[in-house]
């Protein structure tokens, strides 16, 4: 009952926040900036306001620590996850606050942002290396001891994972919407394995996800910035670090793996060939320059999400 209380109380929490601070952000004129290399159509989303991430990530971490509090079971785990979504949220808000006072499309640098992604990720990798298990399950099948390996590994997981839904975030309710169904089957994941601490936390941030779709969806009123995608990213990958259903998250969140490919692709694409694969990367970019309309993406990814999200959590 908690977990749906957790997840009701992040949507509520989340809604009722939207309102106050989508005042401050249009008083302060914090907007967004759109990168000039970007579709055409975007240059009309140019000020709409941004680090809308505050609302989505304090909202679900109270829900996640009260509902954890009622259910007696806070502990160092449930610590390190939440101190992990708010640093990411931190590192986030930095890189807005950044464009917003260069007014660009230019924040922390790329190195310097995934030197602090590390750090950050380090903390809930060498939790789990020194207090839990550096066993890797695969998908249930085998389970590879990485040893000394696994703080690397859960690292990449987590910063791979947050940098994922960061690309993600380029149509209005892309990243919250996929970013629901993925904390879902987390939720859904983590209660079968009889972590209900883990399931209220994904159930909170499933919850504030939705809620944040209110203020997100097309037309949007507010972006989630870096400040709400870099920290839902990392707090997937943190979750499936401390769950221990680490190669999971590959179907979970499928959506933001294929995003990530489709850079991947098209950068290596150009710099070998000078061809690009597709027209422009991440992929949701791509379908927009072939004629359709951005809701049609959206919703098109979204049903992507719930299907991957769905599979794997029939699959464990």
């Amino acid at each position: 009952m908690l977990i749906y209380i957790s997840g009701l109380l992040g949507l509520l929490l989340t809604l009722l926040a939207g309102v106050p601070y989508l005042d401050f952000l249009k008083k302060k004129l914090y907007g967004q900036y759109i990168r000039e290399e970007g579709p055409a159509s975007h240059a009309a989303k140019s000020g709409t306001p941004t680090t809308g991430g505050i609302i989505l990530i304090i909202p679900a971490a109270f829900s996640a620590l009260l509902l954890i509090i009622m259910h007696q079971s806070l502990g160092i785990k449930t610590l390190v996850i939440i101190l992990t979504a708010l640093l990411f949220m931190g590192l986030g808000f930095n890189d807005d606050y950044l464009k917003i006072t260069k007014k660009q499309n230019k924040g922390i640098s790329a190195k310097r942002k995934l030197i602090f992604q590390c750090l950050i990720a380090l903390i809930p990798a060498l939790y789990i290396y020194f207090y839990g298990s550096a066993a890797v399950s695969i998908f249930g099948l085998a389970k590879i001891d990485l040893g000394l390996l696994y703080p690397l590994f859960a690292v990449f997981i987590i910063v791979g994972s947050s940098n994922a839904v960061n690309l993600t975030d380029g149509l209005d309710g892309l990243a919250a919407g996929t970013s629901f169904f993925a904390f879902l089957a987390c939720a859904f994941i983590c209660y079968f394995k009889g972590i209900n601490n883990l399931a209220i936390i994904s159930s909170a941030f499933a919850g504030s996800c939705l809620g944040f779709l209110y203020y997100n969806k097309n037309p949007a009123q507010m972006f989630m910035g870096d400040t709400g995608s870099v920290a839902l990213g990392g707090t997937l990958g943190v979750l499936a670090v401390v769950g221990k259903f680490e190669l999971w998250l590959l179907i979970i969140g499928a959506v933001f793996v294929i995003e990530t490919l489709s850079v991947i692709i098209q950068v290596i694409s150009f710099k070998s060939t000078g061809k690009r694969v597709f027209k422009m990367s991440p992929i949701h970019h791509h379908f927009e320059l072939c004629g359709w309309s951005e809701p049609k993406v959206v919703y098109t990814f979204w049903l992507a999400g719930f299907l991957f999200a769905t599979l794997a959590v029939w699959l464990f």
